[in-house]
């Protein structure tokens, strides 16, 4: 059987390309002119033999053999990171970025450390989701915590780790603010404040056009004080928020019912790193006590 000398850095080159399908953003992602991007990846076409991209008019697609390949390529990179990082002695911990931070990812992640002292964990800077991916094809990172739309970008992995319930978030002064419970249509007059632009947040897009909430107010993202103090002065506002967060004066957390809406937290990664399997099993352990994945579509919502 003939062996082949593959180039890892053409590898790379591949999958990178192969998940962002597109020249610019892989070459950018890997520090190299799109010119050297290119020539790597025809340099392992070459070799093996098979073309692995089309090219054509900006739009970059896998070929059959390319689909094939890209697993496989993945973990030929995740084994030479490993490789290197055994001969170096290195021992370091995982790390792992946290997305979504105004719902406060860190709190989840932090009680599973705190379970499992065992962990060798590094939580990074809060990014946003294609900033985690940029990161992760660059090998800055390892991980990530956060929400995972539905459709996934190509050649993430992810696992579901927790469904948190999200209260109805609103002013003291809002006309449902004595309630005990509110059922989600019921929030139908009432205006839903969305922490950045609302094509930008999938949930609460999903959420308002589920149970008919048609008024609907957005802006920059400026962080949660910006988001908080919005729903503190205007009365006729309101937003999603973790049940269990502690929130500031002035606002009522009431909880949702019939249906209860979950949000759903995962662990995502592209080419599994080292250390990963222990962080999963210590997730599911923490949750499966405190029935973290628990759901029933009788009684809870989550987007389709």
């Amino acid at each position: 059987m003939e062996e082949l000398a593959l180039d890892l850095a053409q590898v790379a080159a591949f999958a990178v390309t192969a998940r962002t399908l597109h020249f610019g953003q892989a070459a950018a992602e890997l520090s190299i002119s799109q010119q050297a991007l290119s020539k790597r990846i025809a340099r392992l076409e070459q070799l093996l033999g098979v073309p692995l991209l089309v090219r054509g008019h900006g739009a970059v697609e896998l070929t059959e053999g390319g689909r094939l390949f890209l697993e496989p390529a993945q973990r030929v990179l995740a084994a030479g990171r490993e490789a290197v990082a055994a001969v170096r002695g290195q021992d370091r911990p995982l790390r792992l970025d946290v997305w979504g931070h105004l719902y406060s990812p860190t709190r989840s992640v932090a009680d599973v450390l705190a379970a499992d002292p065992g962990l060798r964990v590094q939580v990074g800077p809060i990014r946003d989701l294609p900033a985690l991916l940029a990161a992760l094809g660059r090998g800055e990172t390892d991980a990530g915590f956060g929400r995972v739309p539905a459709q996934a970008p190509a050649g993430l992995r992810h696992r579901l780790v927790r469904l948190e319930p999200v209260d109805a978030v609103l002013s003291e002064r809002h006309p449902l603010a004595g309630a005990d419970t509110l059922r989600p249509r019921e929030l139908a007059g009432s205006t839903m404040w969305f922490p950045a632009p609302p094509d930008r947040v999938d949930y609460l897009s999903r959420f308002a056009d589920e149970f008919g909430i048609a008024a609907r107010l957005g802006g920059p993202n400026l962080g949660l004080e910006h988001f908080v103090e919005h729903l503190r002065t205007d009365p006729l506002c309101f937003s999603l928020f973790p049940a269990d967060a502690p929130l500031p004066p002035g606002l009522r957390s009431i909880p949702l019912v019939e249906p209860t809406p979950l949000y759903p937290w995962s662990l995502a990664w592209i080419e599994r790193p080292p250390g990963l399997d222990r962080l999963l099993e210590a997730f599911a352990a923490y949750g499966r006590d405190r029935r973290w994945l628990e759901y029933d579509p009788r009684r809870d919502w989550l987007p389709a």
